[in-house]
């Protein structure tokens, strides 16, 4: 819609005095544009990119042997004899 074309009615005038400046007919009821403080609307934008990465990977195996050493007792017995020599003092 071109607002320059259409005509001021009512510039400086009260609601009363527009009334009687404003044509009749189908359009009595269109005013002057109101200009409005402007309005800024951010949209954000989110752009992917897919960068591959090569990662070399290596899988090292370790063998552990495991020796479980068991022991096994075998009893024995020895026997020590042992002699002692008692001596009575007897007084002479």
């Amino acid at each position: 819609m071109n607002f320059d074309a259409m005509p001021n009615y009512g510039e400086g005038m009260d609601m009363e005095g527009m009334q009687g400046a404003m044509p009749m007919g189908c359009c009595s009821n269109k005013l002057c544009p109101v200009y409005e403080c402007p309005e800024e609307k951010v949209c954000h934008r989110y752009i992917c990119y897919e960068v591959p990465h090569i990662k070399p990977c290596n899988t090292k195996i370790v063998n552990h042997h495991v020796y479980r050493h068991t022991f096994t007792p075998t009893f024995s017995t020895t026997e020590e004899n042992v002699v002692e020599n008692v001596y009575d003092r007897k007084c002479c």
